[in-house]
């Protein structure tokens, strides 16, 4: 009988350990998460120039690649449902919207050249369903 006693607290101990352990991480996640999404964010609610956009797409380009996001064979990044980020522009001039990479094989520095003083607003903003972090954001030209 001691012998089950022992057994059931040693149980019980390991079943509340393995629970305090998940909470903890699950918090930690959500933690990350938030964060994460805070710093695209607040790109949100102000009006950009080219630089700030430029700065943008490297910041999503390093995430792509800290979370080895495959590429297609136009270089365009394979969204996934968890970890990708997508940055598109629209120009206002023609409605064309380009993605991130399109942008970056142009050359940063031509984009800061033709568009570094021109302003820039968030007009949609998605989130992945299965984790809730930020998948893409579209911005559009002013002019």
């Amino acid at each position: 009988m001691k012998k089950s006693v022992i057994f059931v607290i040693t149980v019980i101990f390991i079943i509340v350990i393995f629970s305090i352990v998940s909470y903890n991480n699950k918090k930690n996640e959500t933690k990350e998460i938030l964060f994460f999404n805070e710093e695209y964010e607040k790109y949100n609610t102000q009006e950009l120039n080219g630089f700030d956009i430029v700065s943008l797409i490297n910041k999503a380009i390093s995430n792509n690649e800290k979370y080895e996001i495959e590429k297609n064979n136009e270089g365009i990044y394979i969204l996934d449902d968890e970890y990708s980020i997508e940055i598109y522009i629209t120009m206002a001039l023609n409605d064309t919207t380009f993605p991130m990479e399109s942008i970056n094989k142009l050359g940063m520095n031509s984009f800061i050249t033709n568009f570094g003083e021109v302003g820039f607003r968030c007009t949609d903003i998605k989130y992945h369903k299965k984790t809730g972090r930020i998948a893409s954001m579209t911005f559009e030209s002013a002019e």
